[in-house]
């Protein structure tokens, strides 16, 4: 079903919306792209981007836009709106996420990668580009996903603990100074109050989520769901005994893993490792 359309005959799907305001507001001014992009001091090409809808620019460029043409907060709000859409993620994530932004706490485990609520934006795009992801769509899931760091930050930002396996922080970038930055931004995250970090030592032996990544979500209704993510597919799982089992599983890997202290003191060793660039 196509996305019901208010009176205004304008769309009520956020990104699309969005598209349309920057589309009617620069024409309103009578503004070429060129012009746009002189006049606020980018390039004329990332506002053809963001009309055409392969990107929608940060906040700091929807401000500038609401500046320019007098619009009060307008376009921040419909950029916040388009960059919270679950809808622009892939639909077999669309009501985990969100239940994840309704949840009071999340427990993870991670087999290979880093969560998408801790990665940079070169991380995200190189773990993307490995799952075949490219172009506009390259695009629009690096935002989506990058977009999700601001889930724990904050005041009111829920508690969330992640168990890395050793192999996350052993399979470094081909880019090191990508990787470098994904470290210190996971060695800054590490410190905040509402983040507990722990690494799952090599030689830990056989457990329960051996080749299971796991996010739990406890709910405000006083559920826990837990969603299961492998190389090829991801799964909600609302049945309580399942959930059950797994946080057994869970609980038993938190029981082998470093402790917090100790897992800082390992992402900081990982750091010190990366190659430095050369000197010029």
């Amino acid at each position: 079903m196509p996305p019901r359309r208010a009176v205004t005959g304008r769309s009520q799907e956020p990104r699309q919306r969005y598209v349309e305001e920057l589309r009617l507001l620069r024409a309103e001014k009578g503004d070429s792209l060129r012009q746009l992009g002189e006049a606020l001091g980018w390039d004329w090409s990332l506002f053809g981007k963001m009309e055409s809808g392969q990107t929608l620019g940060g906040p700091e460029v929807a401000q500038a836009l609401d500046q320019y043409y007098g619009t009060a907060r307008l376009l921040l709000t419909l950029w916040e709106l388009a960059a919270g859409d679950p809808t622009q993620f892939k639909e077999r994530y669309r009501r985990y996420m969100t239940l994840e932004a309704e949840a009071l706490s999340l427990w993870h485990y991670a087999v290979s990668i880093l969560p998408g609520m801790l990665q940079t934006e070169g991380y995200a795009h190189d773990v993307l580009v490995v799952g075949g992801t490219k172009g506009g769509e390259l695009t629009r899931q690096v935002e989506a996903r990058t977009g999700r760091r601001e889930l724990l930050m904050g005041e009111d930002a829920p508690p969330f603990r992640t168990i890395l396996s050793e192999t996350v922080l052993c399979t470094p970038l081909d880019d090191a100074e990508e990787w470098r930055k994904q470290l210190e931004y996971l060695a800054e995250a590490a410190d905040r109050p509402n983040l507990t970090l722990q690494v799952l030592p090599h030689g830990s032996g056989p457990h329960g989520l051996v080749s299971t990544d796991v996010m739990f979500l406890r709910l405000p209704d006083g559920r826990t769901v837990a969603y299961t993510e492998n190389a090829h597919r991801g799964e909600l799982i609302e049945e309580t005994s399942s959930v059950e089992r797994l946080q057994r599983a869970y609980d038993a890997v938190r029981d082998l893993a470093m402790s917090p202290a100790e897992s800082r003191k390992f992402v900081m060793r990982m750091l010190e490792e990366v190659p430095c660039e050369p000197s010029t």
